[in-house]
């Protein structure tokens, strides 16, 4: 073997263990495990009982306050039109009907959490009133209408279903009624997602009310809750087939200027809950990878005036980026690190609930509520 030939063998050996140490260096730097270690965690915000009773006065105020209201339907003739609560007897307040259900779900939700909450007699009678048997069949009336087929489409359709989940889990004995008033309406929901994913061809992503991620990821939590195989089959699979091989989301270019949801944390939420951990650290790695880094960071969405109900939503965005971030650290230790941006974006906007404008103050609660919900998980 001449000395060329020798020279050319140990030139392969030495960048072998050069790129050998790299790959090393480079795993090393990237180890969620490595940086967890070296950051200080903070504990998660979590919701108090005086907290719980201030939050209650604002759905109390709005479930059946019917106007200003947003009516947001198609008409057919005449005949469709009506007053708010001729048109949804159940859900007629809080200016739209997502949000009167959403209002809904929070007295559910803080009266499971504080069974002792200041209002919690006035709370059940007011459910009570709105969830009945006869309101209810009035709901479904409206959807059955021949242009209503995509009303709600999946805003509401998913804060329905979490109210029905929500009333499901509930061991109060007033719960068995209002989850029996309102399973009709909860089977017809279920329903429409069955017919219109096998039709959706393509994910909406934005941040408002049409985000497929957010829609599916709430459906999602009551298909397990509730057991329904089928809807959880369909939910799965479409997820999977919508956003299986994103990467590089641009996180960067959020948020847009009206935004209540993010697309790229959106996503990211319902995709740690279909895929089981493996697929789910290699899918992150594509799409986000930054979330294991842990000086990760991003600015809180900040809002110019609370009394514009669209420049407002920039709150709704700071609590549903900090569920999203509190869900995944509670899921995966290794993302504990992303608590303490939650909490900035929590810290950021809750002060400004009380006594805030109508325009926020008639849905932003619930939002508020279900971030710090999810702190506890």
């Amino acid at each position: 073997m001449n000395r060329l030939t020798i020279l050319f063998f140990l030139m392969i050996i030495a960048a072998c263990n050069t790129s050998e140490t790299n790959a090393k260096k480079i795993l090393e730097s990237s180890s969620v495990g490595e940086d967890i270690s070296k950051v200080v965690v903070e504990t998660p915000l979590k919701l108090t009982k005086d907290q719980a009773n201030t939050l209650a006065e604002l759905p109390l105020a709005c479930i059946h306050t019917e106007y200003p209201n947003k009516l947001g339907q198609t008409i057919g003739s005449k005949e469709d039109l009506g007053e708010p609560k001729g048109l949804h007897p159940a859900f007629y307040g809080c200016f739209d009907w997502h949000s009167a259900v959403h209002g809904h779900w929070s007295l559910v939700k803080l009266l499971k959490s504080f069974p002792d909450i200041e209002k919690a007699n006035e709370i059940k009678t007011k459910l009570s009133e709105s969830i009945s048997k006869e309101n209810i069949e009035a709901e479904i009336a409206y959807f059955n209408r021949k242009h209503s087929t995509s009303y709600e489409r999946t805003y509401g359709w998913a804060w329905l279903l979490k109210l029905a989940e929500e009333i499901h889990t509930w061991e109060d004995p007033i719960a068995k009624d209002l989850e029996q008033n309102l399973q009709p309406l909860t089977d017809l929901i279920v329903q429409r997602y069955l017919d219109f994913l096998p039709k959706l061809n393509y994910p909406i992503r934005v941040g408002e009310h049409t985000n497929t991620a957010f829609g599916l990821s709430f459906a999602l939590d009551y298909a397990n809750s509730l057991k329904d195989e089928s809807l959880k089959s369909i939910i799965s699979a479409r997820a999977k087939d919508f956003y299986g091989t994103d990467s590089d989301c641009p996180i960067g270019w959020e948020p847009s200027g009206y935004d209540f949801l993010s697309p790229c944390f959106e996503e990211v939420d319902l995709m740690r809950k279909v895929l089981d951990k493996t697929a789910f650290d290699i899918w992150i790695s594509d799409f986000m990878p930054q979330l294991k880094k842990r000086d990760f960071k991003i600015e809180v969405g900040e809002v110019s005036d609370r009394s514009d109900g669209k420049l407002v939503h920039l709150d709704g965005l700071n609590f549903s980026r900090a569920w999203v971030l509190y869900g995944l650290a509670n899921q995966y230790p290794e993302y504990k690190h992303l608590i303490n941006t939650a909490n900035q974006h929590i810290k950021y906007s809750l002060p400004n609930l009380v006594g805030d404008s109508y325009e926020g103050g008639h849905w932003l609660g619930s939002f508020a509520i279900y971030a710090l919900d999810d702190s506890s998980q």
